[in-house]
């Protein structure tokens, strides 16, 4: 074999390429706490499936000047992309590689990234995106002519997968800029603990714009994308939990939305889970109690997997199985802000809902809602607009909804969760210790009854005559008197309810009518 052999060319340029062959810069990134882009992507996908494309990939510069940069080795030009499976089923990938130009992505990536999209548009593909860069290649974007392209199409390559396949990124390093903006229109958004950053611009462009100083944690950590934001859907403590998430994330959705969400073997709930549900809300309407425990006694045991758990906490957005088939619940958490709907828990339930509705899942709401948050700081948030975001969602879904009223149901609260006939849900029904209302009756009577207690001789005495009153027209069986609602269950026959519900619900939905192109979100 001479040395100008062209298969052997070929395949020494590939060797060149791999993790073994780059000793050095892969012990730098696993002295980072993290794994390659290869490695990322062999843990990610089922043994031995990857199907690399653009492996010889490499820089494309445009700037005037012959530079060091130019003539550097640019494995792949860093990013790794192509194709394989998870759980046996087909997904497009590409991984950023810190360890080639700090994972920037130059024109070449860029046109490997495009292409593994518009193959996962094409085919119905999951897109799986794990980001550890800075964004686009600086050096490669001073230059008007390739720069006039804009994002090359990306934005609306995302917008037109939204809603047709999972997308998903993953923050597995700096990923502020660009890999940000991805982020942004997925579906799915996990970063990892200390390593994982994400923002519009990181701290060196914000001291050069603004002045202004900041460090990584402090303008894209896990914890502040996370809990204060809501922009990340879940902190991971490493690259492999990340990893893990994704496939469990993707477990309970179809390849795209023509497919079946796929199914596991039915596990009901432990006898002990369902017979606590009688048991977990307390007499008293203003302690709160384990909204957890209610949708264990619901769900199919340990079929859980919660979006945003340190977000907007006053609400849960949560993937489930019920008798295998996968759902999604958005419960009132009355242990945070009473359960009360505020902008941040209107967003993350709405964008949650129009998820599930997506790619085929039923909804199951559980409500104790005392309300919308009222309030100036909440008006200054943009509440009254914000509000209207679930009730949106909920009512343009295809997929069949069961409301389930725990306990309080007050006001347009009540209507955003879709209680009684705000829907046309396929289940709407209320517990025994249920209660319905136009508002809290404390405050009700206050209001409308002020002129009348404060005449009265003993004021307080009246007015708590007053609130006892009303109280007794609130319960459960007057509720349900005027077939405003389906009925009321005892709690232990939930889950029958809703299962048969939504096994009823087979035959599609005509949405054709009204003749138009889409309801305009209250954004």
């Amino acid at each position: 074999m001479t040395d100008d052999d062209p298969f052997e060319t070929v395949a020494e340029a590939k060797r060149s390429l791999s993790d073994d062959a780059r000793e050095r810069a892969i012990a730098y990134q696993h002295d980072l706490d993290k794994l390659s882009a290869r490695e990322r992507i062999d843990y990610l996908l089922d043994d031995g499936t990857f199907e690399e494309i653009g492996r010889l990939a490499s820089p494309m510069p445009t700037t005037p000047e012959t530079t060091d940069w130019e003539r550097e080795d640019a494995p792949a030009d860093g990013v790794v992309t192509g194709f394989g499976t998870i759980d046996g089923r087909n997904v497009a990938v590409f991984a950023t590689d810190f360890t080639v130009k700090g994972g920037s992505i130059g024109h070449a990536g860029g046109r490997k990234m495009k292409r593994v999209s518009e193959r996962a548009l094409d085919r119905g593909l999951p897109l799986i995106m794990l980001h550890d860069g800075g964004g686009h290649r600086i050096q490669e974007g001073l230059d008007g002519a390739p720069f006039a392209r804009g994002d090359n199409g990306f934005s609306s390559l995302q917008t037109a997968l939204s809603g047709w396949v999972p997308v998903v990124s993953a923050m597995m390093g700096p990923a502020f800029a660009a890999p940000t903006n991805f982020a942004a229109l997925s579906d799915f958004v996990s970063i990892v603990e200390g390593t994982g950053t994400m923002g519009v611009a990181g701290p060196s462009l914000v001291k050069s714009a603004l002045g202004v100083d900041g460090s990584k944690n402090e303008l894209g950590s896990a914890r502040f994308q996370t809990t204060e934001t809501g922009m990340a859907d879940l902190a991971c403590e490493d690259d492999e939990a990340c990893l893990d998430a994704i496939r469990t994330f993707l477990s309970y959705l179809p390849r795209n939305a023509r497919r079946e969400p796929p199914t596991a073997d039915p596990k009901p709930p432990t006898d002990e889970a369902v017979e606590r549900l009688r048991d977990i809300i307390p007499a008293s309407a203003r302690k709160g109690y384990d909204i957890y425990a209610i949708i264990d006694g619901i769900v199919d045991r340990e079929s859980t997997f919660e979006l945003k758990p340190t977000y907007a906490r006053n609400i849960v957005t949560t993937f489930a199985r019920l008798d295998g088939n996968s759902i999604g619940v958005i419960a009132n958490n009355p242990r945070f802000k009473a359960g009360t709907i505020d902008t941040a828990a209107s967003e993350k339930a709405s964008h949650f809902a129009s998820l599930c509705d997506a790619y085929g899942l039923p909804i199951v709401t559980l409500t104790d809602v005392p309300g919308i948050l009222p309030g100036p700081d909440s008006e200054q948030e943009g509440i009254a607009r914000h509000s209207a975001k679930l009730p949106f969602e909920l009512a343009r879904a295809t997929v069949p909804i069961a409301n389930v009223v725990l306990r309080r149901g007050y006001g347009f609260g009540y209507v955003a969760m879709g209680g009684g006939r705000s829907l046309d849900s396929e289940l709407t029904v209320l517990w025994p210790t249920a209660e319905l209302a136009a508002m809290g009756i404390e405050g009700a009577v206050d209001i409308a009854y002020r002129q009348e207690i404060e005449a009265a001789d003993d004021p307080e005495s009246r007015r708590q005559e007053l609130i006892e009153r009303f109280e007794a027209r609130t319960d459960a069986v007057r509720a349900a008197s005027r077939v405003g609602i389906d009925g009321v269950v005892q709690p232990e026959q939930t889950r029958d309810r809703i299962r048969r519900a939504f096994e009823r619900a087979t035959e599609p939905r005509d949405a054709e009518w009204p003749p138009k192109k889409h309801p305009i979100n209250p954004i």
